[in-house]
């Protein structure tokens, strides 16, 4: 009987090798996977694409409607919940992203609030100011969450203690030096080069469905309608993000890289960029700092990155409300906070990277410590609220 070679055999003897040169050069098929042969384009992943798309259209649609019904949502901001002064600004956005478990949607609020004239830019910029601080405290309740699973408590909460005393240092004297920038009025006329084009997409694409919806509800139910349909749109957004897995083999060269904080700054500012979300790129910190791939010490200039790209959504925001005077809140939000972290990182990075650690390490010390601190910060806006 005659036995024919296996085809997708892919490996000969050495003295098969010897008798037949050929064999020396052949590559062996077996050690490429079947996914890395296939064409780049059947590796594509159409209906991320298609999530991608959809997200984008809410995102669009949902700034329309918000900015459409914040004028029926001005007076309940200003005179029943008393908005009027940056203080109150800042509370109102604080526990408004408290209530949503997001930051991003509340900042695009309060600049439909502005365009509604139920805050002025300086109290928008405060409230967008607030909501980073409550998006925050998201990845310190994931942190609580891993708690509950049986983690270490003090590892589960250092990323989280750290992400809201990062944004706090940092986000505060931004605060006055972007108060000074707004004040003085050197943005108000910026017009970003794109705005025409995405006014053109929203007016073929978006505004016929708005008008339908503005026409059958009223204002604040239509402000209440975009407020769910950008949080659908974050949502869909994440689901359209690539999953990526970290394996052992990655730790070797990565360790390399995260000792280095102008990389950690890059990185945290990147994949904020891309996610959009900075509770999506800070929260993927808690679970790597359990499995021991990260330490606390080396992703504060990873959250200081985040912090500065995080606002490009509410950037795109600004652009569809055509206001220049909201586009030039936001930028001068970014810059701000831009400059504080990079002073930081230039001039007083030890000393201000040891004092991180040693407060996150008092305030893990003991249940009284942690409780004192979550009293505080869940106090706090509630204070700046009614002061």
């Amino acid at each position: 009987m005659i036995q024919h070679p296996d085809p997708d055999s892919s490996t000969a003897s050495p003295s098969e090798t010897a008798r037949d040169p050929d064999l020396a050069l052949a590559v062996p098929t077996v050690l490429v996977p079947l996914e890395a042969r296939r064409a780049w384009w059947r590796r594509i992943h159409v209906g991320k694409i298609a999530l991608f798309f959809a997200s984008l259209y809410l995102f669009i649609l949902a700034i329309v409607l918000m900015k459409e019904g914040a004028r029926g949502v001005a007076p309940l901001v200003h005179h029943l919940l008393a908005v009027d002064s940056m203080v109150n600004a800042m509370g109102f956005g604080w526990l408004f992203a408290y209530l949503i478990m997001s930051g991003s949607p509340v900042a695009a609020a309060a600049l439909t609030f502005f365009d509604a004239g139920a805050v002025d830019r300086l109290g928008a910029f405060a409230m967008i100011t607030g909501s980073r601080f409550g998006a925050s405290f998201i990845v310190l309740f994931i942190g609580f969450l891993y708690i509950l699973r049986g983690r270490d408590r003090a590892t589960s909460l250092n990323m989280g203690l750290l992400s809201l005393s990062v944004t706090a240092t940092t986000y505060l004297p931004a605060l006055f030096l972007g108060t000074f920038l707004l004040r003085q009025g050197w943005l108000d006329g910026l017009q970003l080069g794109s705005g025409a084009v995405v006014h053109s997409v929203v007016d073929m694409i978006v505004d016929p469905i708005a008008l339908v919806l503005t026409n059958l509800f009223p204002q604040w139910l239509v402000f209440l309608v975009g407020l769910g349909l950008i949080l659908i749109s974050f949502n869909l957004f994440d689901k359209c993000l690539p999953q990526m897995t970290l394996k052992e083999s990655q730790v070797g060269w990565m360790s390399r890289l995260v000792y280095r904080a102008w990389v950690m700054f890059i990185l945290g500012a990147l994949i904020t960029l891309i996610s959009m979300s900075v509770s999506l790129s800070l929260s993927i910190l808690v679970p790597l700092s359990a499995r021991g791939f990260v330490r606390r010490e080396n992703v504060i200039p990873y959250i200081m990155g985040a912090n500065i790209t995080t606002f490009i959504d509410t950037l795109l925001a600004a652009v569809l409300l055509r206001n220049p005077i909201a586009v030039a809140v936001v930028l001068v939000e970014m810059i701000s906070v831009a400059l504080v972290s990079l002073v930081i990182l230039l001039f007083s990075y030890r000393l201000y990277l040891r004092t991180m650690i040693r407060w996150v390490g008092w305030v893990t010390a003991s249940n009284q410590h942690l409780a004192l601190f979550m009293g505080v910060i869940v106090g706090t806006p509630f204070i700046l609220l009614w002061i």
